[in-house]
């Protein structure tokens, strides 16, 4: 247990507003860390939460030395050297505030596009009130944790945005909004209502007035209004019941005209199971043992669009052309469904009888809940004409079983496609109970023998439709690059995500320095993929510097003269470096992995700073060279950095010199210790992180050098005797005085190049990059390296490996779908790429990129694509879906339908793109046809 300052948990009586004694940036942090712990210790439903804007909790942030948020706009972290530290003023919430909200923190209501990390942040109770003890402002934004999933996938959330009702009352037509938990029961609902409106409760009547119909009253349930799925900003109606009965049908209490629909749509006479239809929609052979609760077994289904009480099941005339209305940032969900509805197998499945494929009983399914709900939307879309479907039933059925898709944020079309089409399985799955079995490990046996037996163990376990139409098969391939073990498995997969290659190139200037000093730097301008690595980066400037065997580049990027962050990661992502940036690369011989870095930074004593008192300013660009000292003692550090500076000692600075030596340093007289650190590095002497100096031998050297800690806060003089006990990165400032301008020349640490120098006139726009899908298919098929995060366990090593991995393409099926892999997200960047993929809509033949040769046909049709216009953390889906009946392609935007020409389809918005096996008989169909024929 931390122990906490006692002066920042008593009150001080002597204050205004009985404000505690100030804390210390680090007592505050401790505090807040305790606090936030003890919650994670405690997670439940109803534990109190407040929202808190990132704006100002950033600062707050930095001023305790948290590190901060993320700052969006320009990829660098917030730092307190790259801030104004001081003690942020009082909390401010205002900008994530709705304008012209109340002043009641329960009734305040926050902006609809607000993401958790970027705009707000959650803290617990006591966090809370201690922030606004310590700092006080607002407003306060409470909010209650909740429970969200079923079975096995239940999760807390905290509900940042509760339910919002627009209530009608039926007396007046007056609108008033009620703000109440999705997860309440229905009878607060009506305590909320009937104290709204000052009405007895047992007068009251509240009906569902969903798009302004009466579908249906709210009572005698004991179901939470997230199961009666009640939605953000939908209506709701008031009506009284006269002298204790109930209101006229079609009626309210006023005798005004109310439109009122069935609350089922009659089904067509063959049900799902394929019995005669009773008056309550279901088949009297249909009787599952669905979750107690669930609303498949209420009377709540996703007619609430206005679906006509004359539509049938069966496909009418231009079936399959009704939209899905949008429910608040659901395009993305309407997309990925439209193409789902769109795949004739799975039209043809759900139209028909499949009650006997539900499997209630799989622990890794929704109990058949999602099977039901996506089915019963598929019939009315395949029913209505072109009346548009509300998909309220699902979308309540996806928040159940699916938190992470509820709420009213943008999500991925191709996220919850994948969710979709595993879950689809599990419900739908023919093995109720799945045997265990046993992975072999690849001996050396034929492929073909490896992948059937893979296939039918998992055939063992998984058997529904969505296997038998979706899943395909690859062959992985994984070699230790120390031993040359090979592991071989043959994987299922339901969709492939390629990625999408770059042809083009971006220009790079980087600054080369030698990490032993034996040479002056130069910039390096190379020209590498745009869309490239680190990696690809380095092979480039080992080439153009001619780099011999044995040496090795280390890159860093400096910003603000300090090193913000060393590029070790092969696999970093080149997007991540903007042109403005300033890259460093570090010449060494032999490899520098596990080897303890030595980083000196700059300071010029004669140009103080003056918002920093005494101390001089940071220029230059900072050096690194490799100790292989353990504990190196002060000695060797100035040997390393006399070493480092020392291509840039002037010609004229031997005459200055003394002529004594000692332990191969240049001693020079200098009448005064250094003092550039007086004041603010003495007084921060106890901040050294994880870094120890021992010895105070007051031997001094030709130049001052002081030990600092990660942020460059404070500082402590180094002397020859000193012991540096540090991690793997020893962090020190060199100060200059008159006397180093005078004996070195530091022109060339300031002349630090940008990656990519902008000249005055203006560029021509580069032309929309284009790749075919072929080309994204071989990228996805090439053999790579894994990377260092997902390294591989070699069984021969018995350690983890970066092994190589080569896929191919074994067996495919007949929907086979790509996803395009548009976003790209690191630590340091989010991107959206543009790039136009050039795919085929007929014929796209992937006959040499399969291993197994069956016979089959390798041939597809295009029939359905999933679109994303915009950029990241916005933008909006459509579809494009084909109706094979009619050989015609149209346009789904939610609830918007139109035809769209076959040239019109191929866009640079292309996402996931859905494809249907042409179907040709097999060389081994045709083989038993002719055998037929020969016996008759």
């Amino acid at each position: 247990m931390t122990m906490i300052d006692s002066r920042c948990l008593m009150e001080n009586g002597g204050g205004s507003g009985g404000s505690c004694f100030p804390c210390t940036p680090e007592e505050e942090k401790k505090i807040v860390e305790e606090f936030n712990r003890e919650a994670e210790r405690d997670l439940k439903e109803g534990n109190l939460y407040f929202v808190v804007s990132s704006r100002w909790f950033s600062k707050w942030e930095s001023y305790v030395g948290r590190g901060g948020v993320d700052n969006l706009d320009n990829g660098k972290s917030l730092e307190p050297q790259d801030l104004d530290v001081e003690r942020p003023g009082p909390i401010d919430n205002s900008d994530i505030i709705e304008c012209g909200s109340s002043n009641d923190g329960d009734e305040l209501e926050l902006v609809r596009t607000l993401l958790e990390g970027r705009d707000y942040v959650l803290v617990p109770k006591k966090v809370w009130e201690k922030l606004f003890q310590w700092y006080k402002g607002g407003p306060a934004l409470p909010r209650k944790m909740i429970s969200q999933g079923v079975f096995n996938k239940k999760q807390f959330n905290v509900e940042v945005y509760p339910l919002r009702l627009k209530l009608i009352d039926s007396r007046d037509d007056s609108e008033s909004t009620i703000r109440i938990s999705k997860k309440a029961y229905l009878q607060e609902l009506y305590e909320k209502v009937c104290s709204a409106r000052g009405v007895e409760r047992e007068k009251a009547s509240i009906w569902d007035f969903f798009n302004k119909q009466k579908s249906s009253q709210l009572a005698g349930s004991k179901q939470t209004l997230e199961e009666l799925h009640l939605l953000m900003d939908q209506e709701i109606l008031l009506e009284l019941k006269a002298d204790g009965s109930p209101s006229q049908s079609g009626k309210d209490s006023t005798g005004n005209e109310l439109a009122l629909v069935a609350l089922e749509p009659p089904r067509s006479p063959i049900s799902i199971a394929g019995g005669p239809a009773m008056s309550n929609g279901h088949s009297s052979s249909y009787s599952l043992n669905l979750r107690p609760g669930s609303a498949l077994n209420s009377s709540f289904t996703d007619m609430d669009d206005g679906f006509g009480v004359h539509s049938s099941v069966r496909r009418v005339e231009k079936g399959g052309l009704a939209g899905l209305q949008n429910m608040g940032n659901t395009c993305f969900m309407n997309s990925a469904l439209q193409c789902l509805v769109h795949t004739p197998q799975l039209v043809e499945y759900f139209l028909q009888d499949y009650s006997e494929e539900i499997n209630t009983q799989n622990p890794l399914g929704m109990h058949g809940e999602l099977a039901l709900a996506f089915g019963d939307l598929l019939r009315k879309l395949w029913s209505s004409g072109r009346t548009a479907i509300a998909p309220r039933v699902f979308k309540g059925k996806l928040a159940l079983f699916a938190p992470q898709f509820s709420g009213y944020n943008q999500h991925d079309s191709q996220e919850l496609l994948a969710f979709l089409l595993d879950g689809l399985h599990e419900d739908l799955n023919r093995v109720k109970q799945k045997p265990y079995i046993e992975m072999k490990d690849w001996s050396g046996e034929q492929d073909e023998e490896v992948a059937d037996e893979c296939w039918r163990n998992h055939k063992a376990r998984n058997d529904s439709v969505i296997v038998d139409v979706c899943q395909g098969q690859y062959k992985s391939t994984l070699v230790c690059p120390i031993c040359s073990k090979i592991s071989i498995t043959f994987d299922p997969f339901m969709y492939l995500s390629l990625p999408l290659p770059s042809t083009i190139t971006r220009t790079m200037t980087v600054a080369v320095f030698h990490g032993d000093g034996s040479g002056l730097s130069m910039p390096c301008t190379v020209s590498v993929l745009k869309r490239g690595n680190c990696r690809d980066l380095s092979q480039a400037l080992d080439s153009a510097c001619c780099l011999k065997s044995g040496e090795s580049l280390l890159l860093a990027e400096v910003y603000d003269h300090k090193i913000y962050r060393l590029l070790e990661n092969p696999f970093e992502p080149l997007v991540s470096i903007k042109d403005e940036d300033h890259i460093v690369a570090y010449r060494f011989c032999g490899k520098g992995a596990g080897r303890k870095k030595l980083e000196i930074v700059h300071r010029d004593k004669c140009t103080p700073d003056i918002l920093k008192c005494n101390v001089g300013k940071y220029f230059g660009t900072p050096l690194i060279t490799y100790m292989d000292e353990d504990s190196p003692s002060g000695a060797d550090i100035y040997l390393a950095a006399s070493r480092l500076i020392s291509p840039l000692k002037r010609a004229c600075s031997s005459t200055m010199a003394h002529s004594g030596k000692d332990d191969g340093f240049l001693l020079e007289a200098n009448g005064e210790t250094s003092s550039g650190c007086n004041g603010q590095c003495e007084s921060m002497d106890q901040s050294m992180g994880n870094t120890e100096l021992e010895g105070t031998d007051s031997q001094e050297f030709p130049f001052q050098l002081f030990l600092t800690d990660d942020r460059y806060l404070s500082c402590k003089p180094i002397f020859k005797d000193s012991v540096i006990k540090s991690g793997n990165r020893i962090k020190v400032i060199f100060e200059w005085t008159e006397k180093e301008h005078k004996l070195y020349d530091c022109s060339s640490l300031k002349d630090l190049p940008e990656v990519y120098h902008k000249t005055g006139y203006r560029t021509k726009k580069t032309r929309q990059e284009a790749v075919s899908l072929f080309s994204c298919l071989e990228a996805f098929l090439t053999e790579e390296p894994l990377g260092p995060d997902d390294m591989w366990y070699c069984p021969s090593c018995e350690e983890h490996r970066q092994a190589t991995k080569k896929l191919d393409l074994w067996m495919l099926p007949d929907i086979l779908v790509f996803h395009l892999k548009r976003f790209s997200y690191s630590r340091y960047l989010k991107n959206k790429l543009d790039t136009f993929v050039d795919f085929p809509v007929h014929n796209l033949d992937l006959s040499k990129y399969v291993k197994k040769k069956d016979g089959k046909s390798y041939t597809y049709e295009l029939y359905a694509i999933s679109n994303h216009y915009g950029g990241l953390g916005g933008g909006h889906y459509t579809a494009f879906a084909k109706l094979i009946e009619e050989n015609r392609w149209y346009s789904f935007d939610d609830s918007r339908v139109s035809p769209v020409n076959d040239a019109d389809i191929k866009t640079s918005a292309a996402y996931v793109l859905f494809y249907q096996r042409v179907k040709t008989e097999s060389k081994a169909e045709l083989g038993e046809t002719s055998q037929a024929h020969a016996g008759l």
